[in-house]
């Protein structure tokens, strides 16, 4: 019924930023949660940042809180990520996802992207 599909992903040297996008098509996601996760090679996919369709304050994990900024444009289906001070060990592919709820659950999301890669090298 809809797609998700990620850019802006990059090479970016430690201490560098990046600014990814997700464009949603196929339908409509004002009334979804939107969210960001990563997944680097070998581990489990962890949430990255979340805000609801009511377009309240986002949610972050604790460690990119404070670097990262989360915002979206619900009328042009566009959700972004604003990621300041990279580190190398941020290093992952990055998908887009929406769902219901404000959770940092990966079953709780319905609908997602298929990622842009992220590299930060030392």
């Amino acid at each position: 019924q809809g797609q998700l599909v990620e850019s802006g992903g990059g090479l970016v040297q430690a201490g560098g930023s990046l600014r990814l996008s997700c464009e949603g098509s196929g339908r409509a996601f004002s009334m979804e949660t939107m969210a960001w996760f990563r997944q680097a090679p070998g581990k489990e996919r962890e949430f990255v940042a979340a805000v609801s369709w009511t377009g309240g304050r986002p949610i972050y994990a604790g460690s990119v809180k404070g670097r990262f900024t989360m915002s979206r444009d619900t009328i042009n289906n566009l959700t972004y990520l604003q990621m300041n001070s990279l580190k190398p060990e941020e290093t992952a592919v990055y998908y887009c996802a929406a769902g219901r709820g404000m959770v940092a659950e990966t079953a709780s999301y319905n609908y997602w992207g298929q990622g842009t890669q992220v590299t930060v090298s030392s």
